[in-house]
Order: structure tokens, then C-alpha cells, then sequence
């Protein structure tokens, strides 16, 4: 069975530099890697902030939070 990893962020460059860098590096035989563009999918910023995510871009791998850079609060991201 894969780890579940699922990687929060909002297309800002900060962003998509870390899924290049990151996201992209896990091995895919090991984990189930799911990228979640919250600036398109608003519905999931409450699933990232009950994951413990507080900015992104962040990667949740077993239900822990790993914050790669300060790209935007999670709060920036509500309407």
C-alpha cells in the first residue's frame, strides 16, 4: 500500500517551484502523491487547515504537515 501525500498550494511561483521540486521527487511506487491547487479548489482549504497546513506551499505525508517555503497564509487563500 502507498503513503498518502498530498501537496497544498497556490500556484503563486514559490508554489509551483516546490511541486517541481518536491511533489515531483517522491518516489511513485511509495506514495500516492495528490496535488490540490486551492486557489482553483477552495472546497479543500478546510481539509488543509484540519491537516494542520498554515501556508503553502506545505505537503501533508501521513497526516503530517510539512511546510516547504512561506508562499501565503492559508487565510489569504479564503474569499
Amino acid at each position: 500500500m502507498k503513503t498518502p501525500a498530498t501537496f497544498y498550494h497556490a500556484g503563486c511561483p514559490v508554489c509551483v517551484e516546490a511541486e517541481r521540486q518536491i511533489a515531483d521527487a517522491l518516489d511513485p511506487t511509495r506514495y500516492d502523491v495528490e496535488l490540490v491547487h486551492l486557489g482553483e479548489h477552495a472546497d479543500r482549504i478546510a481539509a488543509a487547515e484540519a491537516a494542520g497546513v498554515k501556508s503553502v506551499p506545505a505537503i501533508v505525508i501521513n497526516g503530517a504537515p510539512f511546510h516547504i517555503n512561506f508562499g501565503a497564509p492559508i487565510s489569504a487563500l479564503k474569499s
